[in-house]
């Protein structure tokens, strides 16, 4: 493959519509820290024209993982990241994710994403049931708590990085209630805290399309410059929404819920 992988053209308005793309991304990812790289990939391939989907999900990896690092500056900045358990979290789903993409290339991907989407639909149902919930903003991992904390939150890392790696899918949606089960923290708190794991998902699957040469990235400068912008924006609502946390939990569900939905149709449909 040469220097320009497929999918990029030299018509502007895809540069307009990269840009478009990676703002409503990184509105998402600021506003409920997940979402992101099962987003880019549908608006690359059917807004701004990439052609080949592989080139698509290498380059969404790499502006997402972008995005979600900026978006995790603008948390950390607020105090609302846990970072012991963000880590621990984020490594256990690394190595999660190591496994179950090794499972997930032997099943079709058609009917990976029917499954996700299905996964999703559930996830969000069990946010509507959960509610927004005050949460305990004191919660942390320290030699005292880690009895309690260190085996939920590797058991939940593993079991949502092996989800994200076996769909082929980063997976941040289920981050943030995962974080929320195994530790019990406010949800604005997981939020900011799941994009450590977006991060490193992202960087890791950017890796490896880039061994490939399956990146755009020109695209990717585009995206990432919308994505910067879109998730200030996600930023200042999730942190007014923040207040109320019933409204924030349902923002969250809703669009896990329409998400899901769509994915299912979409992989039904074809």
């Amino acid at each position: 493959m040469d220097g320009t992988p497929e999918g990029h053209g030299v018509i502007p308005y895809q540069d307009l519509l990269a840009t478009g793309s990676g703002a409503l991304v990184g509105f998402v990812l600021g506003l409920i820290g997940g979402g992101g790289s099962i987003l880019a990939v549908p608006l690359l391939v059917y807004v701004v024209g990439v052609s080949s989907p592989h080139v698509a999900i290498g380059t969404s990896a790499v502006a997402v993982a972008i995005s979600a690092l900026a978006n995790l500056v603008g948390y950390a900045r607020a105090g609302r990241v846990k970072w012991r358990c963000a880590l621990v979290f984020a490594a256990a789903g690394t190595s999660g994710a190591a496994i179950g993409s090794t499972f997930g290339k032997r099943f079709d991907g058609e009917r990976l994403l029917v499954l996700f989407g299905v996964l999703m639909i559930a996830v969000a149902l069990l946010m509507f049931r959960r509610g927004g919930g005050e949460g305990n903003v004191d919660v942390r991992l320290t030699r005292r708590t880690a009895p309690q904390l260190m085996p939920l939150l590797m058991a939940y890392g593993v079991s949502v990085g092996a989800l994200a790696g076996f769909f082929g899918i980063g997976g941040g949606f289920l981050v943030v209630p995962g974080i929320l089960a195994a530790t019990g923290m406010p949800l604005i708190f997981a939020i900011g805290s799941s994009l450590v794991s977006v991060f490193s998902f992202g960087l890791t699957t950017a890796g490896n399309y880039a061994l490939s040469g399956l990146i755009d990235w020109v695209l990717v400068a585009f995206f990432i410059g919308g994505g910067l912008v879109g998730g200030v924006g996600g930023q200042v609502v999730a942190k007014r929404l923040a207040a109320k946390k019933e409204a924030l939990s349902t923002v969250f569900a809703c669009i896990v819920a329409l998400v899901g939905v769509y994915v299912v149709w979409r992989g039904m449909s074809f």
